[in-house]
């Protein structure tokens, strides 16, 4: 099936702001610079017209079907648009025929354009082969998920991975202002007040079709879109949050003192805070991965895999599903018992260290392995653990000036507290004590 995108279609049906906005031309689109700068694959690709075959992978509203579009627009094509989440063998098979059959009747290629194209089980995916193998088509997946677990290897070999970026802020607002006067948008017959901009940005979270979307929906409400104008039209409150202000340092402050307090619901609600005000969620992740160590550490070691595979969680699907992640980590560090023992004791070696208590490394600790060691004495009189009792050996292990500082003094709160009479003794036998 054609796309929506021939002239015949755009003339008889009335597209959404999101539509008519695409992009024609590369230097059109907005963000997405690694991609789209003189000599890079991409630009090559489009400018020796050559058939190919790419997988676009980034988070929604990035530019996926933009640049599918783009690319099928600049380089002449029939533009065909398959979504993995209907379509079936059948109208794989049928796409690719008819793009056979145009390119043997009248030579012009296709740009077969699969969206969400992860949803595709392997057989389905084994159909779309033979037309990228011989080049029938320009073939151009797009995909929110990581193809290297979602696409199989034969395709995936076969084509150029091109990973996209959320849009900045800043790429975001140069779309909205295009669309407030450009003649396909809004033709400059509406106003987009300051502070309203401000919050489309803030509601997009980097997704440029939803800001479209959300300016569509404001501008049938009148020519002055205010504010007031975008929290009605949208149904959703603008947060007074400056994120170079003091309500970003006052609200992560209150984040993270509500967590340390062991609030799961206060904390619950600053993060909700931050995530609709715009906050980046990596921002608030890499919070949650520090709070982990800093203020719960040894007393439940888990709460720090919880936070990284938050964090990781959010880098790959983005928002709005992120938001579960952090969430759930939120929830584990507030709940968590407490210790920040870790953090006493890292902070107490630094000092120690900037103090100027170093000292020698004690020979028998030396480097042994390189030529000429042994003439030096390094690694004499070393007494290897694992060959002794419990995997502990009595010897001098710290330089002569720290021998006898106390760093790590564990609490005896959730885990930590086994963890603190296994260390107590430890450190008996190690000192002789």
């Amino acid at each position: 099936m054609d796309s929506l995108f021939d002239s015949a279609a755009e003339e008889a049906t009335p597209q959404p702001l999101a539509v008519r906005m695409r992009p024609r031309t590369l230097d059109e689109v907005i963000g997405q610079r690694h991609l789209l700068g003189s000599g890079t694959p991409l630009r090559r690709l489009v400018e020796s017209e050559a058939p190919m075959s790419l997988f676009l992978w980034g988070p929604p509203g990035t530019g996926k079907t933009t640049l599918a579009y783009v690319v099928s627009n600049v380089t002449k094509r029939r533009f065909v648009e398959i979504s993995a989440v209907s379509a079936g063998v059948k109208d794989v098979r049928a796409a690719i025929d008819n793009a056979r059959r145009e390119l043997g009747m009248t030579g012009r290629q296709t740009v077969l354009f699969v969206d969400e194209v992860h949803r595709f089980n392997k057989a389905q995916q084994d159909a779309l082969l033979p037309a990228v193998e011989n080049r029938w088509v320009t073939f151009i997946g797009a995909t929110t998920e990581n193809p290297f677990f979602s696409v199989i290897s034969p395709l995936l070999s076969r084509s150029l991975l091109l990973t996209l970026e959320s849009l900045t802020d800043d790429d975001v607002r140069a779309v909205l202002e295009r669309a407030v006067s450009d003649p396909r948008g809004l033709d400059g017959r509406a106003t987009l007040a300051p502070a309203a901009l401000e919050h489309l940005v803030r509601l997009a979270g980097g997704d440029a079709r939803r800001s479209l979307t959300y300016l569509e929906a404001a501008a049938l409400l009148g020519d002055d879109i205010t504010v007031e104008v975008v929290e009605k039209a949208v149904d959703k409150a603008a947060v007074r949050y400056d994120r170079q202000g003091d309500q970003h340092y006052d609200v992560i402050s209150a984040f993270i003192k509500s967590m340390r307090g062991s609030d799961a619901d206060a904390a619950l609600h600053y993060l909700a805070r931050m995530i609709e005000a715009g906050e980046d969620p990596r921002f608030i992740a890499r919070r949650i991965v520090i709070f982990a160590s800093e203020d719960v550490g040894m007393a439940d070691p888990t709460c720090l895999q919880t936070a990284v595979a938050a964090a990781q969680a959010v880098q790959l699907i983005g928002l709005p599903e992120g938001q579960i992640n952090l969430a759930q980590a939120v929830i584990h560090c507030a709940t968590a018992p407490k210790s920040n023992a870790v953090v006493k004791a890292i902070g107490a070696a630094v000092g120690d260290v900037r103090k100027g208590l170093i000292g020698q490394v004690p020979g028998h600790l030396r480097d042994a392995h390189y030529p000429g060691a042994a003439k030096l004495g390094h690694g004499d009189g070393y007494k290897y653990p694992h060959d002794f009792d419990h995997g502990l050996v009595r010897q001098d292990y710290a330089p002569e000036q720290v021998r006898d500082r106390r760093y790590y003094e564990p609490t005896r709160h959730g885990a930590e507290g086994p963890v603190a009479e296994r260390w107590a003794r430890i450190r008996a036998f190690l000192r002789g004590a």
